[in-house]
């Protein structure tokens, strides 16, 4: 296992991604890297996974493709904007604020979950990357949720169990292709404000692909915020605040952000990532894992409610 800047680890998912069938996935390999999953999410809260299995080229195709979108001016955004009660369309920059204390998030963001498609897509080209996409993290998900739940002596299938149903209505699992736009030289950027605030995850892991520009940070206990560097083929997967509860705190949700850039011409360019928001069916009910009762039982559909209601 190698470092990328001796405090976030890199994690080799060859004998375990998706490119492997999953009948040739030996025990030994599940333990081992379940292990170090664990280590990290314990000391950290986020890894890097290399040779994952995803092609590179589905992912560029997927960026691409959302990029156009992006570019396009507002009033053909709108069309496609995020409602309340859906999980699927536009949110635009300022909309959210993933830190109350700061002013809304220099970025915009497009979200996909296949139960809520309502089939009016900008671009069927667009419709057909997301599904893609969505699918293809899904299947590297359950990977990773095997392993964890090896490496956390839970038993071969126990978390995929708890988050089965994922792309239908009854699971809340969610894609997001985030953009940050180019930061004109006149802009005001106002007091105390970032591309994105200062926020820990939701769920129990998220698979985040991030390009070459660089901004997001992690705090590290005892070191502050640290860059989380772009490795070229590598997937940054992270814990999140229901991990962090359904563990009493045996792992971490790590707080994370994404700064401007200091460098005028990286200011110039727009910064892209996509996000896969992994969380259990809603039915299922949260429970400390060791039985210590630290935190009280919840209902998934109970606790985004409540994280929904303080974001927007």
């Amino acid at each position: 296992m190698a470092n990328s800047n001796s405090t976030i680890p890199v994690i080799d998912f060859d004998n375990i991604g998706v490119h492997r069938k999953s009948k040739s996935i030996g025990k030994n390999e599940i333990k081992h890297v379940g292990n170090l999953m664990k280590e990290a999410f314990t000391d950290v809260g986020f890894c890097y996974l290399k040779n994952h299995g995803i092609e590179q080229d589905m992912v560029d195709i997927y960026m691409d493709i959302s990029r156009e979108f992006f570019e396009q001016p507002e009033e053909e955004k709108i069309k496609h904007v995020r409602e309340k009660d859906q999980n699927y369309g536009w949110v635009g920059v300022e909309t959210e604020k993933l830190n109350p204390a700061r002013p809304g998030d220099w970025k915009e963001a497009f979200n996909f979950h296949p139960a809520f498609d309502p089939n009016d897509w900008p671009s069927v080209t667009f419709q057909q990357a997301s599904r893609d996409m969505f699918l293809k993290c899904t299947e590297l998900s359950y990977r990773v949720l095997d392993v964890l739940s090896v490496g956390l002596g839970l038993g071969d299938d126990f978390m995929r169990n708890a988050h089965k149903d994922i792309g239908t209505k009854d699971n809340p699992t969610t894609l997001r292709s985030v953009y940050y736009p180019p930061i004109p030289s006149n802009l005001d950027i106002k007091s105390g404000q970032i591309r994105l605030g200062e926020h820990t995850d939701w769920g129990t892991i998220t698979l985040l692909f991030q390009d070459d520009i660089g901004g997001l940070e992690v705090e590290i206990p005892g070191k502050g915020f640290v860059p989380v560097t772009p490795i070229p083929g590598t997937i940054v997967v992270n814990t999140g605040d229901l991990m962090q509860r359904w563990t009493a705190d045996k792992l971490l949700a790590t707080r994370h952000r994404v700064v401007f850039p200091n460098k005028e011409e990286k200011k110039k360019k727009s910064r892209q990532s996509a996000v896969f928001f992994v969380d259990p069916h809603n039915e299922y009910i949260v429970e400390c894992l060791d039985g210590s009762k630290k935190y009280e039982p919840i209902s998934i559909l109970e606790y985004l409610a409540y994280k929904f209601s303080l974001t927007y």
